[in-house]
């Protein structure tokens, strides 16, 4: 599973996720914040990319993004993926706040706002 996810310095500083997630099959997995902390029914229960925001889907490093969109991480043939992100968007605290909600692993890869 995944490591932890650390805030460095304050409310305005990067959170660096870290970790390696396991099980999934070889290439491109889409990698999100949901908006609730209830997985009992998968994604349905987690709900739609955590967006407080109201902007449009988009890649992490987009300037219009949910703030839930880390993009997407890369399995390799031993189905494992590491994680290393340092993303601004989210936060521990205030409104951006991912505590208490669904990380998802998607099966497919993130379209990242393209299509």
């Amino acid at each position: 599973g995944l490591h932890g996810f650390h805030n460095q310095e304050n409310s305005k500083a990067p959170v660096n996720v870290s970790g390696e997630v396991s099980g999934l099959g070889k290439g491109l997995h889409g990698f999100h914040i949901h908006e609730f902390g209830d997985n009992t029914n998968g994604c349905i229960s987690a709900g739609a990319h955590f967006n407080p925001e109201g902007k449009d889907h988009g890649a992490p490093n987009a300037s219009v993004r949910h703030v839930g969109d880390l993009g997407n991480v890369e399995a390799g043939g031993n189905g494992v993926a590491k994680v290393d992100i340092r993303d601004s968007v989210i936060s521990l605290e205030g409104p951006n706040s991912i505590i208490g909600r669904t990380l998802v692993v998607h099966a497919d890869p993130d379209d990242l706002g393209v299509t």
